[in-house]
């Protein structure tokens, strides 16, 4: 038999477990759902002396409390902040455990608190500063008394995570038991000591709150490092077309990928190098001029065959992308296609390296663009009143800066398959990077879309919101659509359809630049 063992997340207690427990109740599972101490469990008055390993010794009780008779296989299911006391209590009953399921939860890793898993990044910067300050009894008073951080209001669990799919008498309901979560909780390092490693493991990715199997595969393919465990054989996914809180919309979809994950199902990933050669460093899709190429510190300009000054294209890539990948973006054959295709066409096709690294970098990495901009600018042989930038992937949310002030030599801004506002699990909500915002203030300024009609949905819903609101504010929006590509087509997709649009979507900046 099946045991599962259900761990929910900030805030919120077993209640949430009720309708999937009961599906896989009646699949023929035996489930607990555990209550955490002041989630729902006892608790002492405000908080105090609660922490994770509050927490953990929860979860290890219901573990011990399993009886050890032959073909009881235990499967433990951490949601969001969930799965750090899951991961403590694996680590010292690894014996025990037959699966860690991750569900629409980050990678906890030895030594860091849960703080560094809070979705909001202004909250995670406060509560950090306050902690080192003084620990979590320094926060008293900040954000909650005593050692306590208040529950959202009703409009507020956003910032925890998108409520997609959740019926509203659920997160009426969710609101009313919600309970304060004790700060030490978030604030004291986990601390593994890497027995639970061998245990077999699955995540469970919601689209709808900015996850997909694809876009970890891409991360994976470009080698961050941090993800290559992932494609070990004994690690499985599955994915859910939800928000965060799939046990609240779609407790049965959830209850059947439960039980398939705890029989070994799911899609397993290609580890790095396994596709040669990897994606981001396949041929570009058309065949482009060979052009010198002058490199000045992060940045690359490739000249045209004739006299200056000529006007630019800034191709800037996407990410977050890890630091030690190599080659660096602008040493990939999409970048330097595209570079080489500008200059090809009498125009300087400029390639960077900035530094997003993570979802938190965006305000460092559109300063490296800018940074970029203007010593492109200030070249003599560049017309430094005809210039255009190109947006790619990730990239996409520093297109806000530029949207919400166009300067007047920016001609033309771009962008392929991009993102356009902050995805649910980024914890940005307040951003200045959210494109679908700032487009209302980009009056007069042309904008070139490329759209890939295979993109992952949760890219995807981004780009319609952000065409939607171009609509409302009547900007000058020209969409330019590959039905059959893929996010990445230049090298995935190197058909007549996806070499059209890249000349097409060429053409149209061209134009702007030159006119």
């Amino acid at each position: 038999m099946t045991v599962f063992i259900l761990v929910s997340g900030v805030f919120t207690g077993a209640h949430v477990w009720e309708d999937a427990a009961a599906r896989l109740a009646a699949a023929g599972a035996e489930v607990h759902a555990v209550a955490l101490t002041g989630l729902g469990g006892p608790r002492d008055a405000a908080g105090a002396g609660i922490d994770l390993d509050t927490h953990i010794g929860d979860v290890l009780a219901v573990i011990d409390s399993v009886g050890v008779a032959a073909g009881r296989e235990i499967v433990l299911v951490g949601h969001d902040y969930g799965i750090h006391p899951v991961l403590g209590a694996a680590d010292r009953r690894a014996e025990r455990i037959a699966r860690i399921v991750y569900l629409d939860a980050g990678m906890p890793q030895d030594g860091v608190p849960a703080l560094a898993a809070v979705p909001d990044q202004s909250l995670r910067a406060r509560l950090a500063e306050r902690a080192g300050a003084g620990g979590a009894g320094g926060l008293g008073g900040v954000e909650g008394a005593d050692g306590e951080l208040p529950p959202p209001a009703r409009d507020e669990w956003q910032r925890w995570g998108s409520t997609a799919g959740v019926p509203e008498a659920a997160l009426d309901r969710l609101t009313a038991l919600a309970s304060p979560q004790p700060l030490a909780t978030l604030l004291q390092p986990l601390r593994l000591t890497g027995a639970a490693a061998a245990v077999p493991t699955t995540g469970v990715l919601c689209n709808g709150n900015g996850a997909s199997i694809e876009m970890v595969q891409l991360r994976v393919g470009v080698g961050d490092p941090a993800l290559q465990a992932l494609t070990d054989p004994r690690v499985t996914f599955f994915e859910l077309p939800t928000g965060h809180w799939p046990m609240l919309s779609c407790p049965a979809e959830l209850a059947e990928v439960l039980l398939r994950a705890a029989a070994g199902e799911g899609h397993r990933l290609e580890p790095a190098g396994a596709a040669e050669p990897p994606v981001h460093l396949r041929p570009f899709l058309l065949d482009v001029p060979e052009v010198p190429r002058e490199r000045a510190g992060n940045v690359d300009l490739y000249l045209p065959d004739a006299e200056g000054p000529w006007p630019a294209v800034v191709f800037v890539h996407g990410g977050p992308l890890p630091a030690e990948a190599r080659p660096t973006p602008r040493d990939w054959p999409t970048f330097m296609g595209y570079a080489r295709y500008a200059a090809g066409q009498g125009v300087v096709g400029v390639t960077l390296d900035h530094r997003l690294h993570d979802v938190a970098d965006y305000e460092r990495a559109a300063a490296d663009v800018a940074a970029a901009v203007e010593l492109v600018r200030a070249d003599p042989r560049v017309d430094a009143d005809r210039v255009a930038l190109w947006f790619f992937s990730g990239g996409g949310p520093i297109t806000a800066d530029w949207l919400g002030a166009p300067p007047s030599w920016l001609r033309c801004l771009a962008a392929t398959y991009p993102i356009l506002a902050p995805l649910p699990n980024w914890g940005m909500v307040g951003s200045r990077f959210h494109p679908a915002a700032a487009v209302a203030e980009a009056r007069a300024l042309p904008i070139v879309l490329t759209r890939a009609g295979l993109e992952m949905p949760e890219i995807a819903a981004t780009v319609e919101e952000f065409l939607a609101a171009a609509k409302d504010c009547g900007a000058d929006v020209e969409v330019v659509d590959v039905p059959h590509g893929r996010h990445g087509f230049e090298t995935l997709d190197p058909t007549d359809e996806s070499r059209e649009a890249v000349h097409h979507a060429m053409r149209s900046v061209l134009a702007h630049l030159t006119a």
